[in-house]
């Protein structure tokens, strides 16, 4: 061939760091802190609703391409419920296959060639391919560690918007640090996208994961923004149930539509019976919320602190699943090589957050554990860690 296979666009994406540090987990044995998923399924009752849809005959055949009525109806009785947002479950909602698919869509349908995507880095691994696949161009903002947590410096997201600027691509609690926004942070992004005519992609798929006294507000509910912000949300992280990939977005009907021109022609329709569940998950009491945050929040407590015992140093989150740690105590500025030996030394899978960052020094000596995992497992994980002491 006279040129590589894959496309220019996607050559610097290879096999993600998800599946290489997996793949060296079970290779090795390792208690695996690096992909978050839970190793445990949300509640019972949840599962048997999608086990009655299948029977039932419900989704089993391409649902409507929108998503089940049931669904549609629950995401807007849960933003309305939750955060005073009003959607029109007909025309402002879109289910997708997961969050990953959605931010697909969205940039996909938003952003043209040539036009600059601004994101909070580090970032998710597939913003920066979902970017690239629209032909636009990343422009990276960075969080930056300050007195035991990431910030966002609000001087320099405003420079860095440009005539050439199409959206902010924004993610709140955000992954890996776990900094969740705060009203006044998210006050001023929104009074920027207004006054530059900007487009929001907001991924809020941890908005139920917040912590002493955190508050998660939705960018859509502020002045201004509705109109303008494309709300992404999603079961897996909320139910534990991850592997169903049901994701969502809420937004106007103009935009709606837009990224559901994108999405009919990557999976059309996907989760049928599993849509059905979800919505009855959306209707779970509050108690359900409530017992999962205090639930994360101890397992958040228990790695963290197990973690300094170790010598690291702790970014403490403040929202998602995701412990972000400063490997340079010890003796290390190389997160990749950190990771990469951490198996065979302790027992333990984490992720170098360097592969987050456009600018990868940025992100060298940081390291990312996730503890959405059983008590005990964490507990083994400690004592494993310990070893670098």
């Amino acid at each position: 061939m006279t040129r590589p296979p894959l496309n220019r666009r996607l050559a610097e994406f290879g096999t993600t760091i998800f599946a290489e540090m997996s793949a060296l987990a079970a290779r090795t044995g390792a208690i695996n802190l690096g992909q978050g998923f839970p190793d445990t399924d949300g509640p019972e009752e949840i599962r048997e609703a999608a086990v009655r849809a299948l029977r039932e005959g419900r989704g089993n055949q391409y649902p409507p391409g929108p998503g089940v009525p049931e669904l549609r109806t629950a995401i807007t009785d849960h933003q309305r419920e939750r955060y005073g947002l009003e959607y029109d479950p007909d025309t402002e909602v879109l289910v997708t296959a997961g969050a990953t698919e959605a931010i697909a869509a969205a940039l996909l349908a938003l952003v043209e060639p040539g036009d600059e995507v601004i994101a909070l880095e580090p970032y998710y691994d597939s913003y920066a391919a979902c970017v690239a696949m629209a032909g636009g161009t990343r422009v990276p903002v960075t969080l930056r560690p300050h007195e035991g947590s990431y910030v966002l410096d609000l001087d320099e997201l405003r420079a860095a918007v440009t005539d050439r600027t199409r959206l902010i691509l924004l993610n709140t609690p955000h992954n890996p640090t776990g900094t969740v926004l705060t009203r006044a942070e998210l006050t001023a992004i929104a009074e920027l996208a207004v006054e530059r005519d900007l487009l929001v992609v907001t991924d809020e798929v941890y908005e139920h994961l917040v912590f002493d006294g955190a508050e998660h507000v939705p960018l859509a509910s502020l002045p201004g923004m509705r109109e303008r912000t494309v709300t992404i949300s999603s079961a897996g992280k909320t139910f534990s149930f991850t592997g169903w990939k049901v994701g969502w977005i809420t937004a106007s009907p103009e935009l709606t539509s837009a990224v559901r021109a994108a999405k009919q022609f990557l999976t059309y329709v996907s989760a049928g019976p599993f849509q059905y569940a979800v919505a009855e998950a959306l209707r779970l009491p509050a108690s359900y919320f409530d017992g999962l945050r205090a639930d994360l929040a101890a397992k958040r407590d228990l790695l963290s602190e197990g973690l300094a015992q170790a010598g690291f140093e702790v970014y403490r989150p403040s929202g998602t699943y995701f412990v972000t740690t400063d490997v340079r105590p010890l003796g290390t500025t190389d997160g990749f090589a950190f990771c990469r030996s951490l198996p065979e030394r302790a027992g333990v899978v984490a992720i170098p957050n360097a592969v987050f960052y456009d600018h990868r020094d940025a992100g060298a000596p940081f390291v990312r554990f996730a503890f959405c995992k059983r008590t005990e497992v964490l507990e083994d994980a400690v004592s494993r860690l310990k070893r670098l002491a």
